[in-house]
């Protein structure tokens, strides 16, 4: 099934991506940012309706200077900037009762865009930062913020800088996929909700999802296994 999901990314195509049962115990649409298309943001707002984020490389991030949000945060709040809403917002430890830490960063709108929310705006954010991951993967520099703005409607997730020796959320599980498949290592993902439960949709709803739509479903404890030798 591994090899099942790392042809379909390949290929360019999505995936279904299950975390763990003692995590989130949820299941992502996964696929390639530099695949993604106005049709896919469609299937994901209308087929899983969670939050489109992008993941992003740890090693990109480096060097494109892509924080966690909530090291903006802190460093803000400790700033003595007058803004009582920050000074303690910041997530702390203990506050993620499946995680010790968010991989969530900064939400951006490439600079090209309009409102940047419609499925071409999104799209665009999306492709522009596969090209700035591949760049900075690759040795050449990138201006960040003369591509990028923010606040903006994409989310950016750093994965975990050793991945699932760190992490085993489905941002460091899909680069894992994206570094095996060969493919620019930042991958869009959207977690499938339930609108008759009001939960996440169950392991088995998802899996008859990909069924009916012809597309590959993968466990984390799968990705482990698979990759336990280089973890």
């Amino acid at each position: 099934m591994i090899q099942d999901a790392i042809k379909a990314l390949q290929d360019g195509q999505p995936i279904l991506l299950y975390d763990f049962d003692d995590r989130e115990a949820e299941t992502d649409i996964v696929i390639g940012a530099e695949f993604t298309t106005p049709k896919e943001v469609y299937r994901l707002r209308r087929d899983a309706g969670g939050l489109i984020c992008t993941a992003i490389d740890p090693v990109a991030c480096e060097k494109l200077g892509i924080p966690y949000m909530a090291d903006v945060l802190r460093y803000a709040g400790n700033s003595g900037n007058g803004f009582k809403a920050i000074e303690s917002i910041y997530e702390r430890a203990g506050d993620i009762p499946y995680d010790s830490k968010s991989s969530f960063s900064l939400w951006v709108n490439h600079r090209k865009t309009f409102t940047g929310i419609t499925d071409n705006d999104r799209s665009l954010t999306i492709t522009k930062l596969a090209e700035a991951t591949r760049k900075a993967m690759n040795g050449g520099h990138v201006n960040f913020g003369a591509e990028f703005r923010s606040p903006g409607h994409v989310p950016l997730l750093r994965a975990a800088p050793n991945l699932l020796k760190d992490r085993r959320g489905q941002t460091e599980l899909s680069i894992v996929l994206a570094r095996a498949a060969g493919i620019t290592p930042a991958m869009v993902m959207c977690e499938m909700l339930d609108g008759e439960t009001g939960k996440a949709l169950g392991k088995k709803d998802a899996i008859a999802y990909g069924k009916r739509n012809g597309l590959v479903y993968v466990e984390g404890k799968e990705v482990v296994d698979y990759f336990k030798s280089i973890l």
